[in-house]
This record gives C-alpha cells, sequence and structure tokens, in this order.
C-alpha cells in the first residue's frame, strides 16, 4: 500500500500522535469485551483515548498557531479524562493490573510526549517562528 502525501498530513509525522494511535488500540484492546451494563463508561474511556490523536491531527491541520495549541490542549484534557476513566476501572476491578499496567506506561509516554509538544509550540509562538502557510 503507498503511503499518500500531501502538506495536510504532516500530523502522522509525530511520535505522539503515533503513540495516541497505539494507545486507542491497545484501549479498544482491553475494553471491548466489557459487559453490557458497562458499555457506555467503556465507550466513554476509548472515546476520550481516541480524541486525543483526533485533536491533535485537526489542531495540526488548522495551520494557525493559536489553534493547534487550542486543540493540543484539549488533547491535554482529554488524556485526563482517559487517565480518570482507567484508573476508575481499575480501582473497582473492572481491568486488570497487567491491563492498567500496560495503558498507564504508554499514557504517560503519550502525556509527557503531548506536553512537550504544547511547550515547544509555546516557544514557536513566543519568538514568532510559526509559518501558517501553505509551502
Amino acid at each position: 500500500m503507498s503511503e499518500r502525501r500531501d502538506i495536510n498530513r504532516g500530523f502522522k509525522q509525530l511520535r505522539v500522535w503515533n503513540d495516541a494511535i497505539e494507545l486507542y488500540i491497545l484501549t479498544c484492546s482491553h475494553l471491548m469485551d466489557f459487559p453490557f451494563e458497562l458499555k457506555k463508561v467503556s465507550s466513554n474511556c476509548i472515546d476520550a483515548c481516541h480524541s486525543i490523536s483526533r485533536n491533535i491531527a485537526e489542531g495540526h491541520s488548522r495551520k494557525s498557531l493559536k489553534e493547534y495549541l487550542n486543540f493540543c490542549n484539549l488533547a491535554l484534557a482529554s488524556s485526563g479524562e482517559y487517565h480518570s476513566c482507567f484508573s476508575s476501572f481499575r480501582l473497582a476491578g473492572q481491568i486488570s493490573e497487567t491491563a492498567y499496567e500496560k495503558m498507564d506506561i504508554l499514557h504517560y509516554k503519550t502525556e509527557n510526549e503531548l506536553i512537550q509538544l504544547i511547550k515547544s509550540l509555546q516557544v514557536r509562538q513566543k519568538d514568532g517562528t510559526w509559518e501558517n502557510e501553505f509551502k
């Protein structure tokens, strides 16, 4: 399969976006078999996780640094929501310690990458090195 490339898909090169996708896949693998009574909460958790990569992509695609930062901050908020979800599942005995550890390790890595992206964008905002035009 050939990779389609254009200037609006640069987010796919970001390690944080790729790790957020990997986190979504991992989360789905652990939560898809939740019992019917818990489908809504598991679905909300999956959505919060998926929202991380979606907000990174949408912000990157806006081409405005102010909007990009806003969407990265929304992704960070989704990351917090996601952490609350899977932590509560662990405390309620709804996921195993092993599943929790796998999710927590990758979540921690992804969240810190996102924080670093936000910091780097804030530096570019401060020093004026962001270009809003397509090249």
